[in-house]
């Protein structure tokens, strides 16, 4: 007897199952017992017992989380009690990677196409690739597998500790990339008073003393409140650190937010979502680069803390700019 038989053909991305006892609705998504998505093929409704085909590859469109921007290329969810995708993963619930959005959809659009279960390849990768983070005073971080935490300690000095990715892209005309920037963190402990900043996104150095002293940077920024700030430099244009966005981080809660660098001229933020500062001109265009991913807090004098928390700080690039 033959050690091996074929079962099902490789280029079959499909698994046959019965239908359980609720029944499936045709199309209905499902998720299978190793974890991947799948959607249930045909027209017609199946009951109980009914023999059922459920496709877990190729690209597919799925109804889309309302009011919700989404980025080409974006690592999707399924959100189990909405019946829809989004590019915000619930820390509860039963919510479960879906695959890959094809192309950009807008707030507006109810239906995206996905790449069911392709995962995004990211250039730069803060929880993955090699950093490198400096000290000032008792400030302190630590790392692990999908997490880094960054404090202010109570001693009373100036302070500061960052994390820099040791992988770049180039910025310079002729040489940039486009890319885009995903990232999740959370305000931990919100500093007591005015002498701590925290900052991250893109930066070509770091700084012992203030963020806002590196020549190139596009950061989201906190001065010792929840309030979100965003600003950029690249040598010739800047926008000033302290332009809010509006929106306000809740502390011990994660956001969700992005940068849209394929237009250098005119960066697009996104906070869990949704477009910030659409008419502001976030130009990085004059940059020399090479930018690399930077969180950076720093504490000017006195006792106070902050802790800063990172889940999630990537980079992936692309020849594609639209």
């Amino acid at each position: 007897m033959a050690e091996a038989t074929i079962s099902k053909d490789a280029s079959a991305p499909t698994i046959d199952v019965t239908t359980p006892t609720a029944g499936y609705t045709a199309g209905e998504v499902i998720q299978l017992t190793d974890g991947r998505a799948s959607f249930v093929l045909g027209l017609v409704d199946l009951v109980s017992g009914d023999p059922a085909s459920l496709l877990h590859a190729g690209q597919v469109t799925l109804d889309k989380t309302a009011s919700i921007v989404i980025l080409e290329g974006a690592p999707l969810y399924w959100d189990r009690s909405a019946g829809t995708v989004t590019p915000l993963k619930a820390l509860a619930g039963g919510d479960f990677f879906v695959g890959s959005a094809v192309a950009d959809a807008a707030s507006a659009d109810t239906t995206i196409v996905v790449d069911l279960n392709e995962r995004p390849n990211y250039t730069i990768d803060i929880m993955r690739d090699p950093t490198n983070s400096v000290a000032v005073g008792d400030a302190a971080v630590t790392m692990g597998p999908g997490f880094a935490k960054l404090n202010m300690l109570a001693t009373s000095e100036a302070e500061k500790i960052d994390i820099m990715s040791l992988h770049s892209v180039p910025v310079v005309s002729g040489s940039a990339i486009p890319f885009i920037v995903e990232g999740r963190a959370m305000i931990f402990d919100t500093p007591s008073g005015a002498a701590t900043d925290f900052n991250i996104g893109l930066a070509n150095d770091t700084h012992a003393t203030t963020a806002e002293s590196i020549t190139e940077y596009l950061f989201l920024h906190f001065d010792n409140a929840l309030d979100i700030f965003a600003g950029s430099t690249d040598g010739t244009t800047t926008v000033a650190i302290t332009t809010n966005t509006t929106v306000d981080a809740v502390e011990g809660t994660y956001f969700d937010f992005a940068f849209d660098c394929r237009d250098l001229e005119d960066v697009q933020v996104y906070i869990n979502g949704v477009l910030v500062l659409g008419s502001t001109v976030f130009d990085i265009s004059e940059a020399t680069g090479p930018l690399k991913l930077m969180v950076h807090l720093e504490k000017t004098t006195g006792t106070e803390i902050g802790e800063l928390r990172v889940s999630k700080f990537a980079l992936r690039a692309t020849d594609l700019a639209s």
